[in-house]
């Protein structure tokens, strides 16, 4: 066979360290590129450190501040450390290499030597080492940790199992997450988090399944998930392709008990560590030599053929540890030398053997402490990670997390939708131009402002450069400079009434535009009616005016940042306020001309939205269910069927000249009579709202692309027996908000951190404010808040409580000022009692919201 660039020798009698802790390492520098190079100048390093983003298996991230020069294991301890790991040495840290293939990070090789980027690398915390049977796995925090690698493995299709293995493992992991089955707790915990490829079409299933748990204490279902996952093939299996000397395809694997053959997801061969005499590779071949007494002496070396010689080097580095950490210091050390060396890598496992690290927690007193699920550690995390307790720190973060939300607002036009106008080739190149040349400047300006608005409160906060924060605390010099700077955006803006006007005339006339148009509002990514997005950067303004004038009610005059940027953004509101009036007003047009079917020409000039909502109108079967809309020369009411378009058809259309109604001519509670030139209609209110058991089976009805759109007003009210005007709408506008939350249920064991968006009467959740779309909503319509109460059993600063009927979300926010805002903005449109009462009429109608 010649010389072997790497080899490893097998020996039987376990219990021996093989070779020197001598580390050669994987090069992920780019071809030609030298480590002095990739260092910095001359060689010595970087003149900052590095930081180093990680993610825990729980998906949270955070940062770790190392000396340039610092190693793997240096991470790798802080990493243990930090999370209070005890059986650390199961576990490592993965990156991807240039290759995009990845692979583990090396305790004794220099970090900046292995990866090529460190500041832009992502490494994952992830269990390297999968023990056959979870019993000996002796802390309840390793357990849980396992778990989640389970978790991750079912969601990336690497634990491939039957579809009901996987929907049983997905039930205990649900009760892990969330304690005993709750309908609400489980929907909203399965819309926040993918457990399975098909999680939708079985998530049914789930539920039911989770429902048999009762009384399962999360370590309980850490363990039941194990002792499933355990028996399967695909357990801890990591692919590495290649191909066998007939050129078949296959995939090799290493596991506790020896190296594994597999033909897609079936394992077709295993040779056993006490059948294997030598490892080896030589360039893209790997090389098993077999000990003579299982294939006999004229077949024992097995080659197989990787797809190049770095992929082949990875493969046996992982052998050699899997052999290390499972079969020695089983017994006691030899005197004899236990390895002989051939020319190539002398790379060697360096950390402790799974015996070694048994024996060290269970003999060596190891103190366990308590376990707390990870939302402990991100309620401590959340709460304790911002140092500031100043309310101006808070006003002006409150800047910087509305202004995340309104930038990726506006991808939806500037990436997204233009994405699929190109893609399609449906829009006019004039059109092209005047949609893209107004808001492009704009979404330009605003990332560089939230570049400036983030690294100021990293410094208020002290992230960065903690010694000179100081000079730091204030937000006014940023935000003077940007609004001086953005009123030279004002005719772009001026231009908005335009640009609405020419897009609804071409998706009328265009019928594959008009598709186009309609595809993309069914996308996840648009969260709202499409148009809503083209009116965000004048209603950005306004959330500037009002967050400044907080600002200078805290400070006293003499403040460095009471200056004269409120000035200046509220000339550019005055002089765009009519604008902002008219543009909304034909949005919300244009939005019910899209959802009521038997309606032409909604969009006519002078006509003003007044107020939409639930009534119940009188008919030969009795009262039924009507969508009334009220605008300032007509009313409509409507009925909504189970469409796949989740569309309202018309059944009247009153004019409102002539118009008068009279109460207390029924007997029935709430009623009134309208009389108009061409009818008479009887409608009565309802002050019960339907409950959302309803509204779910309403919404599992639909066709599944359309349930992301039925958090639409109208739809809302619909379910939810209240009404909405144009004044409530525009109140709205002024108390968006965003930041992140914790979230718990009524039954659930722990918070669940969340970044949540609050627009257009609705919460919208995400994992984080990187998402580019919600991943489930809760439109609060019919909701109260409050703070918890005595029975609720909520010990902790900041909590409010929402609750529709028998249902019971809990959010703690970080601090007073920002409890305060998320009680007000959700206030402002929770309160349903008030919006019942407003539609009852108690005179003629009038031309306004009141």
């Amino acid at each position: 066979m010649g010389e072997n660039e790497g080899s490893y020798r097998a020996i039987q009698t376990p219990g021996t360290r093989l070779g020197a802790q001598f580390n050669a390492g994987i090069s992920t520098l780019e071809p030609g590129q030298s480590l002095t190079a990739a260092m910095g100048p001359g060689g010595k390093g970087p003149s900052r450190g590095l930081q180093l983003r990680v993610q825990s298996l729980d998906e949270s991230q955070e940062f770790y501040d190392l000396d340039p020069r610092a190693d793997g294991e240096t991470l790798l301890t802080e990493v243990f450390t930090r999370s209070n790991l005890i059986e650390s040495d199961y576990f490592g840290l993965e990156f991807q290499n240039t290759q995009m293939n990845w692979v583990w990070l090396e305790p004794t090789k220099l970090i900046v030597k292995q990866v090529r980027r460190p500041k832009n690398t992502l490494f994952r915390l992830s269990v390297k080492f999968f023990p056959p049977d979870p019993g000996q796995l002796q802390e309840e925090h390793t357990r849980y940790l396992f778990s989640l690698q389970m978790k991750r493995d079912l969601i990336e299709g690497r634990l491939a199992c039957t579809e009901n293995t996987a929907t049983l493992l997905a039930s205990h992991l649900v009760q892990s997450e969330i304690g005993d089955y709750d309908d609400v707790a489980d929907r909203d915990f399965l819309k926040l988090n993918k457990l399975l490829p098909n999680q939708e079409r079985v998530q049914e299933r789930i539920m039911e399944l989770h429902r048999r748990h009762l009384g399962q204490t999360p370590a309980e279902s850490d363990f039941h998930v194990l002792e499933i996952a355990r028996k399967l093939d695909m357990y801890g299996v990591r692919f590495h392709p290649a191909a066998d000397r007939e050129g078949t395809k296959i995939n090799l694997a290493v596991a506790h008990i020896g190296l594994q053959v597999f033909q897609g997801n079936t394992k077709i061969n295993t040779f056993n560590w006490s059948k294997i005499r030598k490892l080896s590779f030589k360039r893209k071949r790997f090389l098993i030599k077999l000990h003579p007494d299982v294939h006999g002496p004229h077949q024992d070396t097995l080659e197989f053929l990787m797809a190049s010689r770095d992929l082949c080097k990875v493969f046996w580095k992982n052998c050699v540890e899997h052999h290390s950490f499972f079969r020695l210091f089983d017994q006691p050390q030899p005197k004899s030398k236990a390895i002989f060396f051939s020319r190539g890598s002398s790379f060697r496992y360096s950390g402790r053997t799974q015996k070694q690290l048994v024996e060290y927690v269970r003999d060596n007193g190891a103190r366990r402490t308590p376990y707390q699920r990870c939302v402990a550690v991100y309620v401590h995390a959340f709460l304790q990670s911002i140092y500031p307790t100043d309310k101006a720190y808070f006003i002006a973060k409150e800047i910087l997390t509305t202004e995340r939300t309104y930038l990726k607002d506006l991808e939806v036009i500037t990436v997204w939708f233009r994405s699929a106008v190109i893609k399609e080739n449906v829009m006019p190149e004039c059109l092209m131009t005047l949609l893209f040349s107004n808001i492009d400047p704009i979404y330009e300006f605003h990332r560089t402002f939230l570049k400036e608005i983030d690294q100021r409160l990293a410094l208020w906060s002290g992230r960065s450069n903690a010694h000179v924060k100081g000079d730091y605390q204030k937000i006014g010099d940023v935000m003077l400079r940007n609004m001086c700077a953005l009123k030279e955006f004002t005719s772009y803006l001026q231009k908005h009434d335009e640009v609405l006007a020419e897009l609804e005339k071409a998706t009328k006339r265009l019928k594959k535009l008009e598709t186009v148009y309609k595809e993309f509002e069914l996308q996840k990514v648009c969260y709202l009616p499409l148009n809503t997005f083209l009116l965000k950067p004048i209603q950005r303004l306004m959330h500037y005016k009002l967050i400044l004038e907080r600002l200078c009610k805290h400070y006293t005059p003499d403040h460095p940042d009471y200056n004269n940027s409120l000035k200046e953004v509220a000339e550019i509101a005055t002089q765009l306020h009519t604008s902002l009036i008219r543009l909304e007003n034909f949005q919300k047009l244009t939005e019910l001309q899209r959802d009521l079917i038997g309606i032409e020409n909604l969009t006519v000039p002078g006509r003003e939205f007044i107020r939409e909502g639930c009534l119940y109108k009188l008919t030969k079967k009795g009262l039924q269910q009507r969508m009334f809309f009220l605008f300032s020369d007509m009313l409509l009411y409507t009925s909504k069927g189970v469409t796949a378009t989740n569309q309202f058809k018309v059944h009247g259309q009153l004019p409102l000249h002539g118009m008068i109604e009279s109460e207390n001519e029924w007997s029935v509670p709430h009623c009134f009579t309208i009389y108009s030139a061409q009818r008479t209609i009887v409608v009565a209110v309802s002050l019960e709202p339907e409950s959302e058991d309803d509204m779910s089976l309403s919404h599992n009805s639909l066709d599944k692309q359309t349930q992301h759109r039925a958090n639409t007003t109208m739809h809302v009210c619909w379910h939810r027996n209240t009404s909405v005007s144009m004044s409530d709408h525009s109140l709205a506008v002024e108390n968006q908000l965003s930041g992140y939350l914790l979230r718990k249920f009524k039954n659930s064991n722990g918070w669940q951190k969340l970044w949540v968006v609050f627009t257009n009467f609705c919460l919208f959740f995400y994992k984080t404010h990187q998402d580019d779309f919600p991943l489930a909503s809760l439109p609060l319509l019919g909701y109260t808040v409050s703070t918890p109460g005595e029975s609720d059993t909520i010990h902790k600063e900041y909590v409010f409580k929402l609750q529709f009927k028998s249902h019971v979300y809990f959010f703690r926010a970080e601090s007073e000022y920002t409890f305060e805002r998320w009680m007000e903005v959700i206030k402002s449109a929770a309160s349903a009692t008030g919006r019942i009462c407003l539609f009852m009429p108690k005179g003629p109608f009038e031309r306004n919201g009141n």
